[in-house]
């Protein structure tokens, strides 16, 4: 088959980008994975990534409500105090965050103000390519849990993505990570068995690359038939439900991403790191009820995750590409900023408030100016949850995130 047909099918249909065709996955069999199980060390941690997707507004997220720069700069845009979700030091959660205040008053939720990184971008894009890369000043073709998943051995079965395409993210230089879209595969429902075999299988004198592309897809498959088999399914011609934003999102809801991770990690399948992302977050007229509902949407989802999840060693970090601006622009929405928080939950994470929250007066041209470098945590979560060394990941970086993991007993 023509490599660049293989190639539109996979795109068209929302299965991959083009760094997992050029990274030549390895062709598993459905045995091969599953026999992973009883290889897995019992000590493992594993790492869940969940993006928001169109820089959510930390501002009101974490909410300042003490602080009258506050309210002079966002009128339109405030909660009254007692809707609020106290945290202390006169900052509260957004209402749409229940589960997860009920979370940071069990000591099981981290809440890290302030993080961003030098000379911040505000397109969206480039700004989460910064964020996938972890590299800020020229961010590269390789992710940072993409170059983990190298000096890990390069299995596609080690980082899984539950999005439509395969993130910057998980793309090693040697290797990447396998994207199940929903859960599924989106295929036409004309591909039977003979069409998907036929599109992972090389044909006779195809170059290696166009080789790799195919066993690519074939490996692809077959971790969409894991996750069948792991929860009793039958896999399905199309389990997308609802539109990706254009600024990026699974389509599949998160609580359906969730689900599937934690078969996955039930079964005692190997795969140490998960990708989900939730879209919807760029809101630059009447921000504040809808981006309630939207925190709302990764509310119930990932406060359910953390309860089953508790004492399996998974670790959870929530982040976007860049907070909004201090002041609300004319519509009562906000553009796009800097600065904003990141939430990690799970075994091992101690609770509270970390991090030092940046000014509202101190500004950079109208923006919050970072206190935290985002390098600082994956360090830690490259370290604290899956034994890496960050300063070869993270080209030399030394900073680390103290406090805030803590031992993950099993």
């Amino acid at each position: 088959m023509d490599t660049l047909t293989r190639r539109r099918f996979l795109i068209a249909g929302g299965i991959t980008g083009g760094a997992a065709l050029a990274a030549g996955a390895t062709t598993l069999g459905l045995g091969d994975i599953l026999r992973t199980a009883g290889d897995r060390d019992p000590a493992a941690k594993t790492l869940v990534m969940v993006t928001l997707y169109g820089g959510n507004d930390g501002l009101n997220t974490v909410v300042p409500y003490e602080d009258p720069a506050y309210a002079a700069a966002r009128a339109g845009m405030t909660y009254e105090p007692e809707a609020l979700l106290g945290l202390g030091d006169g900052v509260a959660l957004n209402p749409g965050l229940p589960g997860l205040h009920r979370l940071f008053g069990e000591n099981r939720l981290a809440v890290i103000r302030g993080v961003g990184y030098p000379r911040p971008n505000r397109s969206h894009f480039q700004s989460m390519d910064i964020w996938q890369t972890a590299q800020p000043d020229r961010p590269g073709t390789t992710g940072w849990l993409g170059r983990w998943l190298d000096s890990a051995g390069g299995d596609p079965r080690l980082a899984v993505s539950f999005e439509p395409v395969l993130p910057p993210l998980l793309a090693g230089a040697t290797s990447a990570g396998a994207t199940v879209p929903g859960g599924t595969l989106a295929l036409p429902k004309s591909a039977g068995p003979a069409v998907l075999k036929a599109l992972g299988t090389p044909a006779p004198g195809e170059s290696p690359s166009q080789a790799r592309a195919a066993a690519c897809f074939a490996d692809l498959v077959r971790v969409r038939d894991l996750m069948a088999q792991v929860g009793g399914e039958t896999p399905a011609d199309d389990d997308s439900d609802q539109p990706a934003t254009a600024t990026g999102g699974a389509a599949a809801p998160l609580d359906r991403q969730l689900a599937l991770v934690t078969r996955c990690i039930e079964a005692g399948a190997a795969t140490r790191v998960y990708s989900v992302s939730l879209g919807g977050f760029d809101l630059h007229a009447g921000g504040r009820d809808v981006q309630q509902a939207q925190l709302a949407r990764l509310d119930g989802p990932l406060t359910a995750f953390a309860d089953r999840m508790s004492g399996r060693g998974v670790v959870v970090a929530v982040y976007s590409e860049f907070g909004r601006r201090v002041r609300a622009n004319a519509s009562d929405g906000t553009d796009h900023g800097t600065a904003s928080d990141v939430f990690l939950l799970g075994d091992g994470v101690r609770g509270g408030l970390h991090g030092e929250p940046p000014s509202l007066t101190d500004l950079d041209d109208g923006d919050l100016k970072h206190t935290v470098d985002f390098r600082d945590i994956y360090a830690s979560l490259l370290t604290g949850v899956l034994g890496a060394d960050p300063d070869r990941i993270l080209g030399g970086w030394t900073g680390h995130l103290d406090g805030v993991l803590g031992t993950m007993g099993r």
